[in-house]
């Protein structure tokens, strides 16, 4: 079924074609300049802020050179991964560090792309705009599809892209260099403007081909499509009416999509103006300061501190900007805001109360209806916001528990640092811990692929270098480190200088609390962690350290010795815990998954 957003996907589309086409004909009488195919989306790619390209190399990406050109380009960097999968993380970390751009993750045809699928499609999930890009046999093969290795043997050579097709928004499968322009336009203005993944296809004779390049002359659109007049004006004044009813008793609940589609300075502005108390959803952690005076804290329903659970569940009004209601997201489910107090802004529609209206995209519409809650001001502000800052426990035991770590940790973040958090454990365990201004939160909460972060880090850490960022710490277990453990090398070779800390419970925590505390499915083999950096690249130890800390003292020592927290080698630190201990907020979600899977 065609939707509304669709319709105007295609609209914009077509009024880019049109522009295009209209660059083309002025430059028609004049003898226009040649790009290669492949110069042709490298330089697309500039244009939209791409400084690296992830992925490895195989027969159909470097046949004819494709791969040449990327590492021939003056001013994009080739980053060789381990292995796609790991490449998939590396541009999903990128996108969402280095925001107004995108990832691109090359890989070669069949058994590469299938090896990156499970990232392309976390990062689908979790809507972050990610390019793949596939070397695959030349049009004449294609056509003919003889018996080539790499195939499934059966002449299906577009298997592979039906599986894309699952897990991206927009395909094109370039087959002449007469559409070749027009179809990279394509997918990469559905990229940027949906912040969802996208696929395309390189051949292996198409990729030196030359096309006229007169079409890079018109810059991509990247704005949304207009809201209908009528229809916005009519919805900012239900919203306007729905606050003033309110008393102004309005809180703010801020969740991921306000940072995939372009928010953040309007939400910033909303607060400004409004006073509106703020909190976020765990996939919306630091779409605003969490050192705003007006911020409260993290809302995931019954799994939420009691102070902000009463804040914003009591609230006559709250106004929900880019909601993703999953389950662990939303507290499994147990969010308590009825739909008569709630208006919900999306990035291609809006919900007041029970009504929907498709179309209306809160990036236009956010400006128009901050101009018209201005003078809540004076009366938002007098509503007090509590901030829930967890305290670093004294316990009497000196061994490292989560209670105890996590609060500590968050002493030790600074202004500007990128935070990179495992799914389970160590995702839970930062949710209430507020972190420092402009700092930046990862963690792939709603997909939820373990081993993600560490491909992730090295992207995050690429970008964070390139936006002039702070230093860029992860948090993994030691089961979601020996998924992917093998990126660790290209961060020693790409000489990011990332922060590691492995958490080393002995096992998937995360899945222990959700079932089997005590089965041998959620063991795992020891390894020695300190050691990993050196195996993995840093052969002579000039580039890296590594460090284990059993107890509190150790760590507190750690963390105020400044060589260590000044982050200039890349580190490791293996952080021995309790195999049964957890974050207070795994524990209760779990709790509620296990009565939520039994009702079901």
């Amino acid at each position: 079924m065609t939707t509304t957003s669709d319709l105007q996907a295609d609209v914009a589309r077509l009024r880019h074609e049109l522009q295009s086409l209209t660059a083309e004909h002025d430059l028609a009488a004049q003898d226009g300049d040649l790009i290669t195919v492949s110069d042709y989306l490298l330089t697309r790619l500039e244009q939209l802020g791409v400084t690296s390209i992830f992925g490895v190399p195989g027969d159909f990406n470097m046949r004819n050179v494709y791969q040449d050109y990327i590492e021939d380009h003056p001013r994009i960097q080739w980053v060789g991964n381990c292995n796609e999968l790991n490449a998939a993380y590396a541009a999903d970390g990128y996108a969402r560090v280095k925001e107004h751009s995108l990832g691109v993750v090359v890989t070669t045809f069949g058994v590469g792309e299938l090896s990156a699928i499970n990232g392309v499609a976390g990062a689908f999930s979790e809507m972050v705009p990610v390019l793949h890009t596939v070397g695959v046999p030349s049009t004449v093969q294609l056509k003919t599809r003889p018996l080539l290795h790499h195939t499934l043997g059966d002449g299906r050579f577009d298997a592979y892209t039906k599986a894309a097709e699952q897990v991206t928004i927009a395909q094109a499968s370039l087959m002449s260099k007469v559409h070749a322009a027009a179809e990279i336009d394509r997918v990469l203005t559905e990229c940027i403007t949906r912040a969802r993944p996208v696929y395309l296809t390189m051949p292996t004779d198409l990729v030196g081909e030359k096309i006229p390049a007169k079409r890079l002359t018109v810059p991509l659109l990247r704005t949304p499509p207009p809201n209908n007049p009528e229809v916005e004006a009519f919805v900012l004044d239900e919203i306007v009416r729905l606050v003033k009813e309110a008393g102004e008793d309005v809180v703010i609940l801020v969740d991921a999509c306000a940072i995939r589609h372009d928010v953040r300075e309007e939400v910033n502005d909303l607060i400004n103006k409004t006073g509106f108390p703020v909190y976020a959803a765990p996939m919306g952690k630091t779409a605003v300061s969490e050192q705003h005076d007006r911020y409260g804290g993290i809302y995931m329903g019954s799994i939420s501190h009691p102070t902000v659970k009463a804040k914003v569940e009591k609230a006559k009004l709250i106004l929900s900007i880019g909601a993703l209601k999953s389950d662990f997201n939303t507290g499994m489910f147990t969010y308590s805001i009825p739909p008569t107090h709630t208006v919900e802004l999306h990035s291609d529609h809006t919900l007041v109360r029970h009504a929907q209206f498709p179309g209306i995209g809160m990036k236009l519409l956010l400006p128009k209806l901050i101009a018209r809650l201005k003078e809540c001001r004076e009366g938002a502000g007098r509503l007090p916001v509590p901030h829930c800052k967890p305290e670093v426990l004294e316990e009497t035991d000196d061994r490292i528990s989560h209670a105890y770590f996590w609060p500590r940790m968050g002493q030790f973040f600074r202004e500007k640092d990128v935070i990179v958090a495992e799914t389970g454990t160590s995702s839970f365990g930062l949710l209430d811990v507020p972190l420092p201004d402009k700092a930046v939160f990862l963690s792939q909460i709603l997909f939820g692929s373990i081993g993600w972060t560490v491909g992730s880090t090295l992207g995050a850490a690429i970008a964070a270098t390139d936006h002039k960022l702070g230093r860029v710490i992860l948090f993994v277990g030691d089961g979601s480190l020996q998924l992917t453990a093998q990126e660790l090398s290209t961060m020693v070779r790409s000489k990011v200088k990332p922060i590691v800390f492995v958490i080393n419970n002995q096992g998937y925590n995360v899945e222990r609390h959700l079932h089997g505390m005590n089965r041998k499915y959620n063991d795992i083999a020891t390894w020695e962690y300190t050691t990993l950096l050196t195996t993995l690249g840093d052969l002579d130890g000039t580039a890296s350290r590594s460090y284990k800390v059993g107890d509190k003292g150790g760590l507190e020592k750690l963390l105020a010795n400044p060589d260590f927290a000044e982050a200039n080698k890349i580190q490791l630190v293996e952080v021995v815990m309790d195999k049964y201990d957890t974050p207070r907020a795994l524990k209760t979600a779990s709790e509620l998954s296990a009565k939520h899977a039994g009702k079901a």
